[in-house]
């Protein structure tokens, strides 16, 4: 895989520049932590070589200063508002994100919910948080929300939150996902801290939009594919181009809230810190750029993947016609298609050949290998098994697995777990692989050929089962679908 970004260099420079940015607010810094900490996958894909966890490795080169906040809305919670990425309630991830913050030895000095109202669910919530330790504090909504500086920035308004017990002075305010009112618990705290005569500063760290790429950049275009379904649309700043001069790039959520930003900070301090949505932040990333061909081709393909995930939503019955019109937008701006990723016309045309599902890969070198459906092995494992002979250099006419080790697993499958499709999928063909390899020097060969996977590109002719989609994942194997199905069932899993 090619690689586009220097990653050493971007772990120093951003915790350098989050150093200095605490130093110019005297000592205490709350930073509104946007994205995913630890394993931002969008960024590594547009971005290669951005590690996923580069973040939480940023943040470790702060450990000894820095504490965690999470924030969850307390509506989130009532309505079971769930991760779409990993499947799990915003509640559950609260507890899944504060292990993984431990795990890495940073402190974590509570959660707080947000526009908490005495909802059931949140209590039951508290309750449960309590019973495991967890200090727990509650923010209320405030009426006319963001409009209402005066009332905002009152003891009626942020005055009537329970102030966060903090020590340290990098204050990481982080969330299980949008719009769980990280933004609105920085200010609050702020409040609290002037009251209390502590000098304490807000900043934002999010990746994307890049500031100092242009407008029409890839990287910038493909962060509006990924947020589609929330209607980010990227902007030039206009106070930063006022202030200064000079163009950046910020997104309009940002732009339109921050005159109220000016006044709550011009209230709670005399006068603003800022002059424009993009001094608020602290990215290092567009600095961090060595390949600038290499970082665009990643972020065309990214667009494309999106394009390919919305249509198969679509097919799934989900109202996303506003985000494929968008992402077509974006194509147009580019000037690709769906072609354009070269694994898919390879799986259409053997597809057709042979009237059956196909799925093709692009290696990292840019070759292409291709799997069909067989009566052993569905499209996705026969070209795992293609790749990997690719790879290693092994005869392709060579069985990597005997039929004698696969037979007797379609017999367990069908005749004794009641699956209807005896063709083994890519998990099942990864273990008899592993199993071969205990005896077979050519399958250990091309077990360890799996490493070399992560960063291919795979296209399927059909909507790939949930097994297969998730096994290419943990390779790290990127992947999209034409929006068929295989069957004509009304349930698919």
């Amino acid at each position: 895989m090619k690689i586009g970004f220097d990653n050493e260099k971007y772990l120093k420079t951003q915790s350098e520049h989050i150093k200095e940015r605490i130093a110019e607010f005297g000592g205490k810094l709350y930073l509104e932590f946007g994205g995913k900490i630890f394993d931002d996958m969008h960024a590594s894909r547009v971005l290669p070589g951005f590690e996923p966890d580069s973040k939480m490795k940023m943040l470790l080169e702060l450990k000894d200063d820095a504490e965690m906040i999470i924030a969850i809305n307390a509506n989130d919670i009532e309505k079971s508002k769930v991760r779409g990425d990993i499947g799990i309630t915003y509640d559950l991830d609260v507890l899944r994100l504060m292990d993984i913050y431990k795990g890495f030895g940073l402190v974590i000095c509570g959660v707080v919910l947000t526009q908490y109202s005495a909802q059931p669910s949140a209590d039951a919530f508290i309750k449960k948080l309590n019973g495991l330790g967890i200090k727990v504090y509650k923010h209320y909504k405030i009426e006319n929300y963001p409009s209402d500086v005066q009332l905002i920035v009152s003891d009626e308004g942020y005055g009537k939150n329970e102030y966060i017990e903090t020590s340290r002075s990098l204050i990481v305010v982080t969330a299980p996902g949008p719009g769980s009112g990280k933004m609105a618990v920085c200010l609050s705290q702020l409040y609290h801290e002037q009251a209390r005569g502590v000098r304490a500063g807000y900043a934002k760290f999010e990746t994307f939009p890049i500031w100092n790429l242009p407008l029409k950049h890839p990287v910038n275009l493909a962060y509006e594919a990924a947020t589609t379904d929330l209607n980010d649309v990227n902007m030039i700043d206009p106070f930063h181009l006022e202030a200064y001069g000079k163009t950046a790039v910020n997104y309009n959520r940002d732009i339109e809230i921050f005159p109220v930003l000016n006044a709550i900070f011009e209230r709670i301090f005399g006068s603003s810190p800022y002059k424009s949505p993009t001094d608020m932040g602290v990215n290092m990333a567009g600095n961090c750029i060595t390949d600038d061909e290499v970082v665009c081709e990643a972020s065309k393909q990214e667009v494309i993947r999106r394009y390919y995930k919305a249509l198969v939503k679509r097919k799934n019955g989900e109202n996303v016609q506003n985000e494929i019109y968008n992402l077509e937008l974006i194509m147009n701006q580019l000037e690709i298609e769906p072609e354009y990723r070269r694994c898919v016309t390879p799986a259409l045309e053997l597809s057709e050949k042979t009237g059956a599902p196909a799925t093709a890969m692009e290696l990292s070198d840019g070759t292409i290998v291709t799997g069909k459906t067989s009566s052993l092995l569905g499209a996705s494992s026969a070209l795992l098994l293609n790749a990997l002979k690719k790879i290693a250099h092994i005869n392709d006419e060579i069985d990597l697995v005997s039929p004698i080790v696969i037979e007797p697993i379609q017999d367990l499958k069908v005749n004794h777990l009641g699956n209807h499709n005896p063709r083994l999928h890519t998990d099942e063909v990864l273990l008899a692989l592993s199993i071969s390899a205990a005896t077979n020097p050519t399958a250990e060969k091309a077990m360890q050929a799996l490493k070399d996977l992560k960063g291919c590109e795979v296209h399927s002719s059909v909507i790939l089962a949930d097994v297969d989609i998730h096994t290419f994942s943990k390779l790290g194997i990127n992947v999209t679908c034409e929006p068929k199905r295989q069957t004509k069932s009304f349930y698919h899993k």
